[in-house]
């Protein structure tokens, strides 16, 4: 069954990720080089630097320090966390950092194969696009009065780690 962008959304709803914005891509096979993952091992590596933009949005995954500092370091990737491409290379997506979006493994990153998968066969599939690099559902990001101190300890870090780099603005 084709879907529209509203039955997408609600499918995704159905799925608990009713924020989750979609796009569509038209289905035409392309062609992946095959050296395609030492350079997506690399552009990993790129990206998980990238994430001391979303230190908001990590907070709320509950990683404790040395998992945080090995994560924007580009080093490792903790337990139930995945990279995820926004297009997949063989429906033409790129290998480049805005092609890709960081979620937790369970549930999100299995609840959008099987939405991908549901929808084989289809000239259009309506791919899951969120707008931050890191995917965290509204409904656990909700925070009470008073601030989040876990995202204050968080940005104090990765404050100290992009000026450790060099990259102060």
């Amino acid at each position: 069954m084709q879907l529209n962008e509203k039955s997408a959304e609600q499918r995704l709803a159905d799925l608990g990720m009713d924020d989750m914005p979609v796009m569509p891509v038209q289905v035409r096979p392309a062609t992946v080089s095959s050296d395609w993952f030492p350079q997506y091992k690399k552009l990993c590596r790129r990206f998980m630097e990238t994430l001391t933009d979303s230190v908001s949005e990590l907070a709320f995954l509950n990683l404790n320090q040395n998992e945080f500092i090995s994560l924007i370091m580009g080093r490792a990737m903790p337990d139930n966390l995945s990279i995820r491409f926004r297009v997949p290379l063989i429906w033409g997506g790129e290998l480049k950092t805005e092609n890709l979006f960081l979620c937790q493994t369970f549930p999100h990153s299995q609840k959008l194969d099987q939405f991908i998968m549901e929808q084989s066969g289809n000239e259009i599939i309506w791919l899951p696009n969120p707008t931050k690099n890191v995917y965290v559902p509204a409904h656990t990001a909700g925070g009470g009065d008073g601030g989040n101190a876990t995202s204050d300890r968080l940005s104090q870090l990765a404050a100290q780690i992009v000026a450790a780099r060099g990259m102060e603005q």
